[in-house]
């Protein structure tokens, strides 16, 4: 039997993508990269490389579960559907459970459905030898990335660098976690070469993060353990749906990550983004001769320049004059913002949903 396992996380709203991110159909569902694959086509594909097909879940909210059969075309038992979001500690607590009944002696990887991989082969060797360090360690392993600028909208993990791994040495014991400092504190980070952004990548045995859970979150671990006979059989439902209404929504950064004294960090670098705002989009979209990014749709340009566009390819667009901005085109809804204040786009949206002009779940 193949001990390796996969958990992608595809619960995610993906708000600061809209209009094009919907609660229906948030960017994981979407091709924002222009690629002719969903994000999360993407992470499956990337994966499934590496373990077997049938060893790979997906941890979505319920009411996403018919889309994620629709894109990745898998059986349904191996889409786990959350009742409602309570971030990533119970999801994870959810996944480990399941695949526990299947195999006591799964080796995990964690993923989040939504992130970019340039660098793909480079990625499977080193989550190949991920695999290999966690199935023989009682260690939560985590992806870090080597930054390339002082960037504030990521997480940082610290590396003692005293403290490498015999027969790994770029897989190193972690020493602290910050939360997206401001740019100050992470000037200060990158100088120091110690610091790596946080990918959100996790990997480890089944054993070492059910251990976990019972010592630092003990509330996860009961709730799941005494209900874990249940999972995989046809009471798994109803007893998901009771056992979520009593998880602390929490992430596993601080509900473990940052408490447990077995936490150690692979510094990489595959070309890794967690695309989580438009700007970063266009980092990592080809640009014209003036620097803008036509991700999506017929645009005539006129004295432009970098920006990032995205337009419904239904309609044609002329554009003159603009600087620095997103444009983006959904049809229904029309998203013009300066990219330096993309931050608000979410306080944009909450002033569109509060409005009595709009309604609210067509625009939500």
């Amino acid at each position: 039997m193949d001990n390796r396992y996969v958990i992608i996380m595809a619960g995610g709203i993906g708000s600061r993508f809209w209009p094009l991110s919907r609660q229906n159909k948030p960017k994981q569902f979407l091709d924002v990269l222009g690629t002719g694959e969903t994000l999360i086509q993407q992470t499956y594909r990337r994966f499934k490389y590496m373990c077997p097909e049938e060893n790979i879940f997906i941890v979505t909210g319920s009411e996403q579960r018919e889309i994620v059969l629709e894109q990745l075309k898998i059986d349904p038992v191996k889409v786990l559907g959350e009742p409602f979001r309570r971030n990533t500690a119970p999801c994870l607590a959810y996944g480990t459970f399941r695949i526990l009944q299947e195999n006591p002696d799964a080796v995990i990887a964690v993923t989040p459905a939504d992130h970019l991989i340039v660098n793909e082969n480079k990625f499977r060797e080193e989550i190949t030898e991920c695999f290999s360090f966690a199935a023989n360690h009682d260690a939560l392993l985590t992806i870090g990335i080597t930054p390339s600028r002082p960037e504030t909208g990521y997480g940082y993990i610290q590396a003692d660098r005293k403290k490498t791994v015999k027969e790994h040495d770029r897989i190193i014991k972690v020493k602290t976690f910050t939360e997206k400092p401001d740019i100050e504190l992470a000037r200060k980070f990158i100088q120091s070469g110690d610091f790596s952004w946080n990918s959100g990548i996790f990997i480890w045995n089944a054993n070492s993060i059910v251990s976990a859970f019972e010592k630092y979150m003990p509330e996860t671990y009961s709730v799941f353990n005494e209900g874990k006979e249940l999972l995989g059989t046809p009471q798994e439902e109803d007893f998901i749906n009771k056992a979520y209404t009593v998880c602390k929504s929490i992430s596993i950064d601080y509900g473990i990550m940052e408490k447990a004294d077995n936490v150690y960090v692979m510094c990489t670098d595959f070309g890794w983004s967690d695309l989580g705002t438009w700007g970063s989009l266009y980092e990592h979209s080809p640009h014209d001769k003036n620097d803008n990014a036509v991700v999506s749709g017929k645009v005539f340009l006129y004295d432009n320049n970098r920006n990032v566009i995205n337009i419904s390819n239904k309609k044609v667009a002329v554009i003159q004059g603009l600087s620095d901005y997103i444009v983006v085109d959904s049809e229904d809804a029309l998203l013009i913002v300066k990219k330096e204040e993309e931050q608000n786009i979410k306080h944009y949206l909450d002033d569109v949903l509060n409005s009595s002009k709009t309604d609210k779940e067509k625009y939500r």
